[in-house]
């Protein structure tokens, strides 16, 4: 019996098309809900593409879902969730629409409290994890107090942000109010206009015609080293998992670039808690903290797919494949990657083409996924959705080239 996935994303991250990829080569049928810009829509992976506009959004998944009749949907961003979630507040109860969304998450009316990022963090220390003290902000006359409660340096936190935005650490009263200020308020239609046209993305004109204001909070600085996991769970229960450290990243709260897998018995069971509690089904991660005696910290929680969970290390930590075989028993694994360090392709290459992670860790490039390669690279616009034509069949291809040329 094979599965059909529906990949959901907003946004052009190529790590997208890798999730493709993963479902793909573990024998699934893959379809993708996207921006026509998205690297993913012109993924060799992908079977059908369906358009994602930002200006009707709920519309552009549901339609999706009805032409595609996935199995699953799998969101690759934050906005994707909010989005799958509205979706199902907007169905009835015993919709066939409501039962997809149901069995591609868990349990939907517990994610409000997840992606909260104050609620989850109390919730995870409820439930006996390590967690920083975590407060809520709601005003700025409240930040003083809290500020005082947490001590300095402290790191701020905007709801509803992803990808390092929406997150900045401030060493004093007078950064943690101008932090408060840029971080709970919109911008100005003004600027949001400009967005929209600069950057030729519709959601900067819903910011403008609807501003939002962000709930804000505050955590205590945890000095140490990133961490974090990748996981599939099914019904509360942890399928599949690649737990790892953050050798390198983009800034102090940008993406990692390179990474080392590691058995950890308390991310571990961080994670199994986590799902339990919070009824996950699909494709999600979390953010550690790991201090200098070794302990680990909660730092956050990703309602969706996550970088790391695209990395095949063999069975129980390829996710693509556990997830899958939930719905079709008998999910192909992947090739394994028998290198525990990856560099993350093409961050590392570009900041530092004579890195010692290139020498090695596993590079982590789609080789087999040309269009995508490109894309990465960033060194032509991204190509219109069917052309080149897609190979008939996914071809076999080495994991790395045996040599690879610097310039």
């Amino acid at each position: 019996m094979s599965c059909k996935i529906l990949i959901s994303t907003t946004v052009n991250w190529p790590s997208t098309a890798r999730h493709a990829a993963g479902f793909a080569l573990a024998g699934c049928e893959v379809d993708a809900v996207a921006p026509r810009s998205a690297p993913v829509t012109f993924s060799r992976y992908v079977s059908d593409w369906y358009p994602y506009r930002p200006l009707s959004a709920v519309a552009s998944l549901r339609s999706a879902i009805a032409q595609s009749q996935p199995d699953l949907v799998v969101s690759c961003d934050d906005r994707a969730i909010e989005i799958l979630l509205q979706l199902y507040d907007a169905e009835r109860e015993d919709s066939l629409v409501a039962a997809l969304i149901e069995r591609s998450l868990g349990t939907p009316h517990r994610y409000g409290r997840m992606i909260s990022r104050e609620s989850s963090m109390r919730a995870a220390r409820a439930l006996g994890i390590r967690v920083p003290d975590t407060l809520p902000v709601p005003n700025e006359d409240a930040l003083t107090g809290c500020v005082e409660a947490l001590g300095l340096p402290a790191v701020m936190k905007a709801d509803g942000t992803w990808g390092g935005e929406g997150v900045c650490m401030v060493r004093t009263v007078e950064e943690a109010l101008a932090a408060f200020r840029r971080l709970s308020r919109p911008p100005s239609r003004l600027k949001c206009v400009a967005r929209a046209a600069r950057r030729r993305d519709a959601h900067w004109l819903l910011s403008a015609a609807a501003p939002k204001y962000r709930a804000i909070s505050i955590q205590k600085f945890v000095g140490g080293q990133p961490a974090a996991s990748g996981f599939a769970a099914w019904n509360g229960e942890v399928t599949g998992a690649v737990y790892y450290d953050v050798l390198k990243a983009d800034g102090a709260f940008g993406p990692p670039s390179v990474i080392r897998r590691v058995d950890c018995a308390q991310i571990a069971e961080a994670t199994r808690l986590i799902a339990q509690y919070f009824g996950l089904s699909g494709l999600h991660g979390m953010d550690f903290i790991r201090d200098s005696k070794g302990d680990v910290h909660l730092i956050e929680i990703n309602p969706r797919a996550t970088q790391g969970g695209t990395l095949p290390f063999g069975p129980g930590r390829d996710l693509a494949s556990a997830l899958a075989s939930c719905v079709a028993p008998g999910a192909k694994l992947r090739q394994q990657i028998e290198n525990d360090t990856v560099v993350f392709f093409p961050r590392e290459w570009l900041s530092d083409p004579a890195s010692f992670w290139l020498a090695n860790g596993h590079h982590d490039v789609p080789w087999d996924d040309p269009l995508i390669l490109r894309a990465a690279l960033q060194d032509t616009q991204p190509p219109t959705r069917g052309t080149p034509p897609r190979p008939a069949q996914h071809a076999t291809v080495p994991l790395s080239p045996p040599a690879i040329a610097r310039t």
